[in-house]
């Protein structure tokens, strides 16, 4: 299948700290992409720079295969973009603010029109799309940035947060409209909700320092982790000195301790086992165990030493 975006060695740097390193990828038409990863791991950043609002410092981004570095014009009108923070003109109304972007990107009246109705109705926005943009509550405003960029009817969807500060019912609305596109659009996404990343997605690239850590389905990033699961041990009185010898144990992976909880990753037979004959001697109060999910995933630590 055809790639629809694609990045060779893409590098972004601000100051002396490496925002982006080297990332080489491709995301097929048709695909919908989330974009996973602890504060400041890049993932804004890259998405500005694949909708063009950002630079990178060396590298180079193709939109449909055109260099967005020599065809900036060209590939800007494949891309609709949400950015995280609302970016409505205040002292237009949400109507004027879509029928704006409908001119700048030449879109005919009559396609306007019958656009803006049908993303006001499936978005409920039709009460207010006579108040200025300045007025609306922060959901009301993220919706009609997403029927703003839906207007000129862009192959390759970008949106950062898109369903931020939104209820239940203004989330759903909003899936509605996504998987509506899910086969004719490239659709690439950062969200902090990991139960929205965990229902919506083809493809999960996992940031961590500037780099892709992981790179797939949700199942096939857990297949590795198959053997491996959470846990989480009470003790009556965890010691200084039992908490290190714990941690040493070579099958405990990313300990940590709460007061008198021990918690660390591990394979299920083997590091139970074993922390139980180290600790034989002491009262276990309380244990609990559950596989591995994304949240585990981008739990830095554990991501950086890795399963084996």
């Amino acid at each position: 299948m055809e790639a629809s975006i694609t990045l060779k060695k893409v590098g972004k740097l601000v100051g002396d700290k490496t925002i982006l390193a080297g990332l080489t990828f491709g995301i097929e038409r048709g695909t919908l992409v989330a974009i996973v990863g602890v504060n400041d791991a890049g993932k804004s950043t890259l998405l500005q720079l694949i909708s063009g609002f950002e630079s990178p410092n060396y590298g180079q981004v193709f939109i449909h295969g055109l260099d967005m570095d020599k065809r900036r014009n060209e590939t800007r009108k494949l891309i609709g973009y949400v950015p995280h923070e609302n970016d409505l003109d205040p002292w237009m109304t949400l109507e004027q603010n879509i029928r704006f972007t409908a001119n700048l990107y030449r879109v005919s009246r009559k396609d306007t029109n019958s656009r803006i109705a049908k993303y006001a109705k499936v978005l409920n926005l039709i009460p207010y799309l006579s108040q200025l943009a300045s007025k609306v509550s922060h959901g009301i405003q993220k919706k009609t940035m997403l029927a703003r960029e839906l207007v000129h009817d862009p192959p390759v969807l970008i949106l950062d947060e898109p369903t931020g500060y939104m209820d239940a019912e203004s989330i759903r609305l909003v899936w509605d409209v996504l998987k509506e596109f899910k086969e004719k659009k490239s659709i690439i996404y950062v969200s902090n909700s990991l139960e929205e990343i965990e229902q919506a997605h083809d493809r999960i690239l996992v940031f961590h320092e500037g780099r892709v850590l992981m790179d797939g389905h949700l199942d096939k990033l857990l297949e590795s982790t198959l053997d491996y699961h959470q846990f989480q041990i009470e003790f009556e009185f965890l010691s200084n000195e039992l908490y290190e010898k714990l941690s040493s144990i070579s099958t405990v992976v990313s300990p940590n301790r709460l007061d008198n909880i021990f918690h660390f990753y591990g394979r299920t037979r083997n590091v139970f086992f074993d922390v139980v004959h180290v600790a034989s001697n002491d009262m276990m109060i309380d244990l609990n165990v559950k596989k591995l999910g994304l949240r585990d995933l981008l739990d830095s630590e554990f991501a950086g030493r890795g399963l084996d």
